[in-house]
């Protein structure tokens, strides 16, 4: 079985198979003959913690990846990525686009470098469409080179998009601000409709470049024997989504197609990144390594369960800059923890974009965080009640407590094993926690 991981930056759940006004057809008619996961999270909403965790099935902290990649973090040992774990088993591996599990590509080790790993970050509004469609013309023609090869390939596939800076949305697109809604987040207004239309416009290129992948897969009868696993890493570079542990930071959009398999079309099993690395390898028959952390999803996907675990665990330590944190949540209930607990927001782990000028305009660095927060999904799916002091839920409080301290000692978390602030590697940059932009370069020294 052949393996293709694609995966986009900061897009969330805001696709149209979640039942959201972006134009992503080929996206939906994928999903058609796939599973549909509504209730996937993964183990940290920022970049490289992100893929760290899918790409190792093991939590950031655990694995060394508590920072982004180009700030200094790199993972304690590269043996275990999927990637070199695949190869081991007779795979051949190839990256196209974007990695950010490591400072640079050559660390994690895989055969072959398709398209262009070279992109201007001071320069995406320029930059980022044609990098995309670029590499996705090598990935097509990567995949056509292998149509008559009899060795079984790993290739994961990388879109910028829609990170930011967005492109213009153009009406002849039918991408209209007028007629969008922002993110449940934020208030409706232009500003955020305007922003809304510049994710539809980046997202619209991630659905093209998808859509070419799928036609070669199917014209060069690939199809039948690939795995296709389409994922995001967090949530959208908006305020209070990427970066928060709200469903809207750590909820995210996962389809996974198996070929030949009868596959339900849609569950809402709680499931984690964690859980991508122990299905793959049963789907693709191999033993699983014993450092894996999550559950195989087989079953689900062919509707013999309905449900595979009754947690998840996200967490944040450094973005741009420090602020950590780590929730549990099941099926129905959540609770955020903020450790160095400050009770402001931490502006420069909030992408610079007009939605947020828009809230600091109005007030938002005066918002008061909750050092604790526990949520009822079910009736808040919103997040805006916090239970935490209700002694109504004292006794749910203490269970969610207890369950998440257990696992962060189990995972020997620096948080909770040290008890003081988790050091950063040598020669990482962060940036000062009063920085209002991560872009201002103001680093903690």
């Amino acid at each position: 079985m052949n393996i293709i991981y694609m995966h986009t930056h900061d897009s969330g759940r805001y696709w149209s198979t979640y039942g959201f006004n972006v134009p992503t057809p080929n996206i939906q008619a994928f999903a058609k003959d796939a599973t549909l996961f509504r209730q996937a999270y993964n183990v940290a909403p920022t970049c490289s913690p992100s893929r760290a965790g899918l790409l190792t099935g093991m939590c950031p902290h655990e694995i060394g990846m508590q920072g982004l990649a180009h700030l200094g973090w790199q993972l304690t040992d590269y043996s275990r990525h999927m990637n070199q774990f695949l190869q081991k088993n007779g795979y051949y591996t190839a990256l196209c686009g974007i990695q950010h599990e490591a400072p640079n590509h050559e660390m994690i080790g895989y055969n072959e470098i398709v398209g262009s790993q070279e992109f201007d970050m001071g320069n995406t509004v320029n930059s980022m469409e044609d990098w995309d469609y670029s590499n996705t013309k090598e990935a097509c023609a990567f995949i056509t080179r292998q149509k008559d090869n009899s060795t079984p390939f790993f290739f994961s596939f990388g879109m910028f998009n829609p990170h930011r800076e967005y492109p213009v949305a153009k009406e002849s697109d039918g991408i209209i601000a007028d007629y969008l809604a922002p993110p449940g987040p934020l208030y409706d207004c232009d500003v955020n409709r305007q922003e809304m239309a510049g994710y539809c416009a980046s997202m619209k290129i991630v659905d093209d470049c998808f859509g070419q992948l799928l036609k070669t897969l199917d014209e060069t009868g690939l199809a039948n024997n690939t795995m296709v696993i389409m994922t995001t890493d967090h949530g959208m570079a908006m305020p209070k989504m990427k970066s928060t542990l709200y469903d809207t930071g750590i909820g995210v959009a996962l389809i996974i197609r198996i070929p030949k398999t009868k596959q339900v079309r849609a569950t809402d099993a709680l499931v984690s990144h964690l859980d991508i690395f122990p299905t793959v390898c049963n789907v693709c028959g191999l033993e699983a390594p014993d450092w894996l952390q999550g559950v195989d999803l087989t079953s689900l996907i062919k509707g013999e369960t309905r449900k595979v675990r009754e947690e998840i665990i996200a967490e944040v330590t450094y973005h741009a800059a420090y602020e950590p944190m780590r929730c549990i949540r099941t099926d129905r209930y959540k609770l955020i923890r903020r450790y160095d607990y400050h009770n402001g927001i931490v502006p420069a782990n909030i992408d610079d974009c007009i939605s947020k000028d828009f809230l600091m305009e109005n007030g938002h660095a005066d918002t008061v965080m909750d050092r604790e927060a526990l949520f009822d999904l079910w009736l808040d799916p919103y997040e805006r009640l916090n239970l935490a002091s209700d002694p109504r839920y004292r006794s749910l409080y203490n269970d969610l407590s207890a369950r998440l301290e257990a696992w962060m000692i189990k995972t020997k978390d620096p948080l909770i094993i040290n008890g003081s602030r988790v050091p950063k590697p040598a020669g990482a940059r962060i940036i000062a926690l009063e920085c209002p932009s991560p872009r201002a370069g103001i680093y903690e020294k």
